[in-house]
């Protein structure tokens, strides 16, 4: 099975396909009973004005390959950035003598051939940007200019950063899968410092989209990453209590990412998650629906096959509240005794069921408490579902935006919190693998003064 793409520069699919069929003839010829490789190759152009002058200007351009063998159920592992004929042989010859003196592991080996990916369609996730090195200073300086320029509160920049990256991936294994595709992606973000009164404040803003003509212009970004800080200058802090939590989407989207932390295959075989067992089990109320769609075309994280070759598939991770299953890879599942679910390396855009709610309405539903707009610190325990963590936002009464907030920590357990969610926003952010709108918890301990 083969799939096709965009050419790029330097060496094409045709070129990385032949690579992965050369390595994986090198294994089966030193005895390897079954193999699997990749090669990529990637390069792409970042560009950052700081203060309206070019801070840093960043042309990157890798490639690699990684190669494993399987002898029995020992596996060998060996990669190298040189694509040379000799240096594919070196490299599977090294990944052979490591598996000649690793362990015998019975979960080891490559998923099941029927799980193949047989048909890889046209995603449309390549959209390379001829962007020069002067249009990408034209386009950052015109959003800090935005930025800088939206208010004379506005006394300091971090900058404003354009990237534009394009790659080629292509994987094969000894079941006769071999597949590859073409990407894009391309963002623009801006960060930039307001002084009052009262002292200093820090916001930003960002697009991202895998066509540049997707992205928010340049003027937008710039000026919404000014009206984020502005909002923020007056910052309070507030006396510990216990109130409802608004976390807007980027917020949520961790929220979610715990989530997928505590039910993937590592996790549950290791016994250190927080949510060990829970297959079939009501974590959210029973409004919030997981759906998982590889499939979607221009998406961020749409993918026909995983990283072992598995194809993708629309799921319902999570079906009125009830978990579905784990996130599985071969090795995890072999482990449980159950079957990959094709997430090695990941979900493939996940959706947080949209609730009808927009965030004006959001704030009239919560009434009075706290809307975090900023995380800090890494106080969450996977094991436990203890969570803690700084935060910064906006006190909210009686539905309406108060104050800012600064140097309060909220805390409380995720299972709780999950359990605890009111309502889903409409208010869904796409610029990610997880797509979610805000959500609001019945309440959470704020520390605080």
């Amino acid at each position: 099975m083969r799939a096709n793409g965009n050419d790029t520069t330097g060496p094409g699919q045709a070129d990385l396909e032949a690579m992965v069929a050369q390595l994986l003839r090198a294994a089966r010829t030193r005895g390897a009973a079954q193999a699997e490789a990749g090669v990529s190759i990637e390069s792409g152009l970042t560009l950052t004005v700081r203060m309206g002058e070019v801070e840093t200007l960043e042309y990157q351009r890798d490639r690699g390959l990684g190669v494993t063998v399987y002898f029995g159920t020992r596996k060998g592992s060996a990669s190298t950035s040189d694509l040379s004929p000799a240096a594919l042989e070196d490299t599977v010859r090294a990944a052979c003598s490591i598996a000649r003196y690793t362990a015998e592991d019975s979960c080891a080996g490559l998923a099941d051939a029927a799980l193949m990916a047989r048909h890889v369609p046209d995603l449309d996730l390549c959209h390379p940007w001829d962007l020069s090195p002067a249009a990408a200073i034209g386009i950052a300086r015109d959003c800090e200019d935005a930025a800088r320029g939206f208010d004379r509160r506005i006394q300091n920049s971090e900058g404003a950063t354009i990237t534009s990256h394009r790659g080629l991936r292509v994987y094969g294994n000894s079941h006769g899968f071999l597949g590859g595709y073409h990407s894009t992606s391309h963002s623009l973000s801006c960060a930039v410092v307001g002084r009052d009164g009262n002292g200093m404040q820090r916001d930003y803003w960002y697009t991202t989209a895998r066509d540049a003509t997707q992205l928010e212009a340049a003027e937008a970004v710039g000026r919404r990453a000014a009206e984020r800080t502005l909002a923020r200058l007056g910052a309070r802090k507030l006396s510990t209590r216990q109130a409802p939590v608004l976390f807007t989407p980027e917020m949520a989207r961790g929220l979610v990412g715990h989530f997928l932390g505590a039910i993937r295959g590592g996790a549950q075989y290791r016994q250190a998650s927080f949510l060990l067992d829970a297959a079939g089990e009501r974590v959210f109320p029973d409004f919030v629906q997981l759906s998982e769609r590889p499939h979607l075309r221009g998406a961020l994280a749409s993918a026909a096959f995983d990283n072992e070759g598995v194809a993708t598939r629309d799921r319902e991770l999570v079906d009125k509240g009830v978990l579905q299953h784990y996130l599985l890879d071969s090795y995890a599942a072999r482990k449980l005794k159950l079957q990959t679910t094709g997430h090695a390396g990941g979900v493939h855009n996940l959706l947080v069921s949209p609730g009808e709610l927009d965030f004006p309405g959001l704030l009239r539903r919560m009434g009075t408490g706290l809307m975090v707009t900023e995380l800090m610190g890494q106080g969450v325990n996977g094991v436990t579902g203890d969570y803690s963590r700084g935060a910064a936002g906006f006190w909210v009464e009686q539905g309406e935006i108060a104050h800012p907030v600064e140097e309060v920590t909220i805390a409380g357990n995720l299972r709780d919190m999950y359990r605890g969610i009111v309502t889903l926003g409409g208010d869904t952010d796409v610029r990610g693998s997880v797509r979610t709108g805000s959500m609001l918890i019945d309440h959470m301990t704020i520390a605080g003064a």
